[in-house]
């Protein structure tokens, strides 16, 4: 299950990193797979709700398309859903990037770390031997613009890293992963924030590199592999 804000649901027109990482399991697993979720729209920028089905490739199947993501949604707002989301669609691995939204609306660094807590709780008392694979927040241009924002985002980091570290157990498994190689936010993303084509498989090349290291679920992240629809590999 993909957990996320507005870089993982997407906007109208995109692929996702969701897509990406479709394509790379079809393309890497050994065995048969599910990707599930509650959701499975896009963000629609011209109505400010969820309920677009554009997505790039309109050969993305809808099962492909399950999620528990949203545009402006973050731990805060998904400690509360994510054990009913786990019973519900009975997942056993999450691929979880949040924080940037939390930290620039909502709560601080220490208050987003003790959401991101809860949220492990939720889903462990929904399935206990669940495994999750966890983003750290990354460079954005609000960072790099307001030092403030920056150092915030530095010392959630470290928080996360910290939670990680806590509450891993060899029954349910916590992974964080590195911030994607070669991150850069002026060809990594369309609008300073947001991922671009190229920054889709970053992300996902990222999480796909944590769970075959770790896990040996699916192997190396190609970019080539999981354009499909003709897509230039970045």
């Amino acid at each position: 299950m993909f957990v996320g804000d507005s870089m993982t649901i997407g906007a109208t027109g995109d692929f996702t990193w969701r897509y990406r990482m479709w394509q790379h399991l079809n393309a890497t697993c050994a065995g048969p797979y599910r990707i599930v979720g509650p959701r499975h729209t896009l963000h629609d920028p011209a109505e400010g709700t969820a309920a677009s089905t554009a997505y790039a490739d309109p050969g993305f199947p809808d099962e492909a398309r399950r999620h528990l993501a949203g545009w402006g949604e973050g731990w805060l707002h998904m400690a509360p859903l994510i054990g009913d989301a786990v019973r519900g669609h009975q997942a056993d691995t999450l691929l979880v990037s949040l924080g940037l939204i939390d930290l620039g609306f909502y709560t601080n660094a220490e208050q987003t770390a003790e959401n991101v807590r809860h949220f492990v709780a939720q889903a462990r008392q929904a399935a206990p031997h669940i495994r999750a694979v966890l983003m750290p927040v990354i460079p954005n241009v609000r960072a790099s613009a307001d030092p403030a924002f920056g150092t915030e985002c530095t010392r959630f980091n470290e928080l996360l890293a910290k939670a990680v570290a806590d509450l891993s157990t060899p029954a349910s498994p916590l992974l964080l992963t590195s911030e994607p190689e070669g991150w850069d936010t002026g060809r990594a993303t369309y609008d300073g924030t947001h991922p671009s084509e190229h920054g889709e498989h970053l992300l996902a090349g990222a999480f796909a590199q944590a769970m075959h290291q770790a896990w040996g679920v699916g192997g190396p992240y190609r970019a080539e592999v999981a354009s499909g629809a003709a897509v230039p590999a970045g």
